[in-house]
């Protein structure tokens, strides 16, 4: 009973206790809870406007975004933007400076999501010693981890492998696609440069002032525009009787063709072109308003481009006949030469006029020559080159025809000029009695009215004058040309010989020759077919019956001028009794024009062994474009061709080759002028 009103009681005392301390516990709780909300409500507010200034940040980089993407549109290719946006799920952003981890592309480089870009060196330096100064303390503080995947699960390591496998394969296959477009680039650009046309005649200079620009003679034109305009001009103003107008205008159009003259590039105007071209402008703008007719400004056009089509035909056919006049007439220089020799020869007694070593002559174990010329100083050259480059002159024979004019002065020369210890015979064609117009068809074609009137008669309405112009040489009609077909009649006593033309040039010895095998054919010489170039069809006339049932239009054809002549075979063949048939068949020049290639084709056919392309390099005398190192290396080379190197119009670049044999200080050669 105590205890229970002691208890009684002290329920009573906590009753009244607690009811007194309920102000005091409100209290506490709004003065605790008043800061709470307080800092709670400030930090929703600053919350609310982060996400606002985020979400303005997110849409200006969005923008940001989008317009860097056009720009790159328009530089790179789709392939390459593919792999920027697939490898941006798997690496962040791509930066287009470097792919430098893993030694790949110098285009790509790895950033991370929150990485900042950097231009320069030194921000990347100082970058790159931040982290090397971190490593080192985590490395002394033993906390160096790696990259935190150990806690990864098999899953994860898996996809990053994967994306890094997928990563190297792009790269990779970006590395080959540029390395392909390199490649493509080289291959276009050579194919581009074997294009390139390299034997265009004339000088070319990169500095010089008209190759400045693709335009450089654009105000020439413009010049000679007006110029033309000018004089259709005061043709229609004689025509309207406005003399006033005329005057000027004729004035103007003087005044153009003196600044314009033979200028073909705008760095050789006067300085006072184009004040000329601005009043010249002025008058046809005169004219333009006072006398313009369409229909008889088309027509005076019309009758100028008519006359002018007649003057170029005239002017190129004039230009042809010259130039083939000025390649086969002797210069003044070398006539005066042969004129000189000829009287000392014809002076001389006759015991004094014999060469040494005749014996030599028919002695079939020397290396024989035969050179058929009417040139006293080509002849020379041929047999001087041909001794300064022998290993033994004294087992050389040059067996030399030429004609009754020249003839003195042939023997003359190598008289004063002895070609050392090698043997040298001078013989006269028209001495050959049994070369006659009964056993030669040229000759007997050369004696008909048809032949006579082809070579001899001017301004020929026939079909044959209008004919090419290359074949109306004079050198056809002389029988030096036509000699080569009769070697073993001319030398009955000799195996072989080495036919060489006289507008070559020896830089080697040619004693090899002899020990080529021929392989039972009767003529050797180097080939000079190409893709298309110098095969049959060139030569021959093949709409002919005769020729296109006997003969390939497409077999190489091969050069006179260095010739080796297996004589044995020749006359076990009669070769000379083919060249016979085929020149008679040819009297009406049906099968071929003049000259000597063509029967020489047909009459060696299946006959002729190719010799090495370096025994003989021809086109000196016709191509610019010539290799120098074949050249160089050539045993003979070939001045085929109107530019002979004797003549002023030969090509400077390989006249040298020729000229360094010929001594111009011979007293007979500096009283003629002659001059390198």
């Amino acid at each position: 009973m105590a205890l229970k009103r002691g208890l009684s009681s002290v329920g009573v005392h906590r009753n009244r206790s607690s009811g007194s301390r309920f102000p005091i516990v409100i209290l506490v709780l709004f003065s605790v809870l008043a800061p709470l909300v307080f800092f709670v409500g400030r930090g929703l507010y600053i919350s609310d406007q982060s996400s606002v200034q985020s979400r303005y940040t997110k849409q200006n980089v969005d923008w940001r975004e989008r317009l860097a993407l056009q720009s790159i549109k328009n530089l790179f290719t789709k392939e390459v933007i593919d792999v920027v946006t697939t490898s941006t799920a798997d690496l962040g952003p791509l930066s287009l400076d470097s792919f430098r981890k893993g030694n790949l592309s110098a285009s790509w480089k790895v950033i991370g999501v929150e990485a900042s870009v950097e231009d320069d060196a030194t921000s990347q330096s100082n970058q790159k010693a931040t982290e090397s100064k971190q490593e080192m303390s985590q490395i002394k503080e033993g906390r160096l981890l790696d990259d935190d995947h150990s806690s990864d699960t098999p899953a994860k390591i898996l996809r990053r492998q994967l994306r890094d496998d997928r990563r190297v394969k792009q790269a990779a296959e970006l590395v080959q696609q540029d390395i392909e477009a390199t490649l493509k680039l080289e291959n276009a650009a050579i194919e581009r440069s074997k294009a390139v046309d390299s034997a265009v005649l004339g000088r070319y200079n990169i500095w010089r002032k008209e190759f400045e620009n693709d335009n450089s003679d654009s105000t020439v034109r413009l010049m000679r525009d007006q110029i033309i305009m000018a004089q259709v001009y005061v043709s229609i103003a004689k025509m309207k009787n406005k003399l006033d107008l005329q005057q000027e205008l004729q004035i103007r159009l003087k005044e153009s063709q003196r600044a314009v003259g033979e200028s073909t590039v705008d760095a050789d105007l006067p300085h006072s072109a184009p004040e000329k071209i601005k009043t010249m402008g002025q008058v046809l703008s005169k004219a333009r308003e006072q006398l313009y007719d369409c229909k008889l400004v088309t027509g005076k056009l019309r009758a100028m481009l008519q006359t002018s089509e007649e003057q170029v035909r005239s002017l190129k056919k004039q230009s042809t006949f010259l130039s083939q006049l000025a390649a086969k007439t002797i210069p003044n220089a070398i006539h005066c030469l042969s004129m000189r020799l000829t009287i000392e020869y014809y002076l001389l007694p006759i015991e004094k006029r014999k060469f040494p070593r005749s014996e030599n002559l028919e002695n079939p174990n020397l290396y024989h020559y035969a050179l058929f010329s009417d040139n006293v100083l080509a002849a020379s050259v041929v047999v001087n080159s041909t001794i300064m480059n022998a290993k033994d002159p004294s087992q050389h024979v040059f067996h030399l025809v030429t004609d009754k004019l020249n003839f003195g002065a042939m023997n003359m020369w190598f008289l004063l000029n002895p070609p050392g210890k090698a043997t040298i015979h001078v013989e006269n064609v028209d001495e050959f009695k049994w070369l006659n117009s009964s056993y030669c068809p040229v000759l007997r074609q050369l004696e008909t009215a048809a032949m006579k009137e082809y070579y001899f008669k001017a301004d020929n309405p026939t079909k044959s004058a209008s004919s090419n112009l290359k074949y109306r040489n004079p050198k056809y009609l002389s029988m030096l040309n036509h000699l080569r077909f009769y070697l073993p009649q001319v030398y009955p006593k000799l195996n072989k010989i080495l036919f060489l033309d006289d507008d070559i040039v020896v830089q080697k010895d040619l004693t090899g020759l002899w020990s080529v095998d021929l392989h039972g054919k009767v003529n050797g010489a180097v080939e000079t077919c190409g893709e298309s170039f110098h095969r049959f069809d060139k030569y021959l006339n093949f709409s002919n019956p005769h020729i296109s049932r006997n003969f390939d239009p497409n077999a190489c054809g091969w050069a006179y001028g260095m010739n080796m002549f297996d004589l044995k075979e020749w006359e076990k063949r009669d070769i000379t009794g083919i060249y016979h048939k085929w020149q008679n068949m040819n009297e009406d020049r049906t099968l071929w024009k003049l000259g000597t290639l063509p029967p020489g084709l047909i009459t060696f056919y299946g006959l002729t062994h190719p010799l090495e392309k370096s025994w003989h390099v021809l086109g000196l005398g016709y191509n610019p474009s010539v290799d120098k190192k074949e050249i160089e290396h050539a045993a003979v080379v070939h001045y085929n061709g109107n530019m002979k190197p004797w003549l002023e119009l030969a090509m400077t670049k390989y006249r040298s080759y020729w000229t360094k044999y010929i001594k111009y200080d011979h007293p007979y050669i500096r009283s003629c002028n002659l001059s390198e």
